[in-house]
């Protein structure tokens, strides 16, 4: 953890604070297979989510593994920054067998979706039978999903400038990949991203919003700041105030 000198100094936090364990376990597996598909293509090819060989091999295991594998340094970055900065407060509020549970169930979901997706008669969606599909996009849109259902007015920079609250963010998010999605460049990224924002939606209609989550929340959240007190270290995480922004 990073030492302040001053509470004053609070004001120049970043994010959501350290990095919870299942966000760590996550980014630490990411960044190990992106180092090994470096050296190896194998790994993409095999590892990687392709409708045709996922049907007639039955390949099933890569509705799995595509979610940790990525195309570049910068698509993995965004990713796991976008995970950090909206996953570690859900995690919190869930605890760390839920988050997991959620995850793998979005991003899953999103992949199987893909699939479903590439069998439609049209070509927007034939591109994607044959094509490799990697990356955590799925289950990120879908915790940005969950985010904005738990923090509908809380601002988010898109693009890193422009403040929009959370709720707005993920229906302009959702409409372009829906927009996106029907061209030919663009089909196999964005059919995944409103596959994970869908499964998303249905799996956390199933499970309404509690009030005593957002307890739950609160008292983690004291805990946290007495063990702060004690060792005179910044509180990471949630702020009340209305000026609070993700960057």
């Amino acid at each position: 953890m990073r030492r302040y000198p001053s509470p004053s100094a609070s004001a120049l936090s970043f994010g959501p604070g350290p990095l919870s364990t299942a966000i760590k376990a996550i980014i630490v597996a990411n960044v190990v297979l992106f180092v090994a598909s470096s050296f190896s293509r194998i790994i993409i090819d095999e590892l990687g989510l392709v409708p045709f060989l996922f049907l007639r091999e039955l390949r099933l295991w890569q509705p799995v593994t595509y979610m940790f594998l990525h195309a570049g340094m910068f698509h993995l970055l965004f990713n796991m920054l976008a995970l950090w900065l909206i996953g570690t407060e859900l995690e919190r509020i869930w605890g760390t067998r839920y988050f997991l549970k959620f995850y793998f169930v979005t991003g899953i979901g999103a992949g199987l979706l893909t699939v479903l997706f590439a069998l439609l008669p049209f070509g927007f969606a034939q591109q994607v039978y044959g094509s490799n599909v990697i990356g955590a996009s799925g289950a990120i849109y879908g915790l940005l999903l969950a985010y904005a259902l738990y923090f509908p007015d809380r601002p988010i920079y898109m693009y890193f400038l422009f403040p929009i609250p959370a709720k707005y963010f993920v229906l302009i998010l959702g409409a372009i990949a829906f927009y996106s999605s029907l061209g030919t460049a663009g089909g196999v990224a964005n059919a995944t991203h409103l596959g994970g924002l869908a499964v998303g939606y249905l799996f956390l209609k199933g499970r309404p919003i509690h009030p005593l989550a957002e307890v739950k929340y609160r008292y983690l959240k004291w805990k946290y700041n007495q063990v702060r007190r004690k060792f005179d270290v910044h509180a990471g995480g949630r702020e009340d105030d209305r000026d609070r922004r993700m960057h």
